[in-house]
């Protein structure tokens, strides 16, 4: 078995630059054998666990076209290009709950697809909560549900909650506490 890492690359094909994310077709070569490697290249995103009370959190309904369903999500968004994470997730946070938080703790950080994408989402928790009104950006409709972590988890449970880094977010918040 033959390991390919980014020293092997011998050509970097850009495929297209779009305003969302970047397509590459790198070219590698290690012990005779070449492969290609396609990689879309994603400035991040952020993901937000606002909760009102210590065992609520807000998720959103909203469409998603790429699939062409509605799925329930902790509040999140991409990270624009030169922007720091925190920012854009007091942002997103406000844009798609309408609501801003006082408190804000550093959760953890994941890759969405690190198979083939490069985006890193970066999960705050959010607390201490103030509505202030809604701010979606022109092609946004998100509905909120303010709901218990127990209702959360079992809508994990019964397939309702499908998207991994609400999945993740969710059961991150579920976890014991620890000093």
């Amino acid at each position: 078995m033959t390991l390919f890492t980014r020293d092997h690359c011998i050509d970097t094909e850009r495929v297209h630059e779009g305003g969302i994310i970047n397509l590459r077709i790198d070219r590698l070569i290690n012990e005779g054998i070449e492969v290609e490697r396609e990689v879309v290249e994603h400035n991040g995103g952020v993901v937000i666990a606002a909760q009102p009370a210590e065992d609520r959190i807000l998720l959103i309904r909203q469409y998603r076209y790429s699939i062409d369903e509605e799925l329930i999500e902790l509040p999140a968004g991409r990270i624009e290009k030169g922007e720091d994470p925190f920012p854009a997730a007091r942002r997103e946070l406000t844009e798609e709950t309408g609501f801003e938080a006082k408190e804000w703790k550093d959760l953890s950080k994941m890759f969405s697809a690190p198979g083939f994408c490069n985006e890193i989402l970066y999960l705050y928790g959010a607390s201490d909560l103030t509505f202030v009104g809604k701010n979606l950006d022109i092609d946004e409709h998100t509905d909120v549900m303010d709901i218990s972590l127990k209702e959360a988890w079992q809508l994990v449970l019964d397939g309702k909650i499908r998207d991994a880094k609400t999945i993740a977010g969710v059961a991150l918040l579920l976890l014991p506490k620890s000093d």
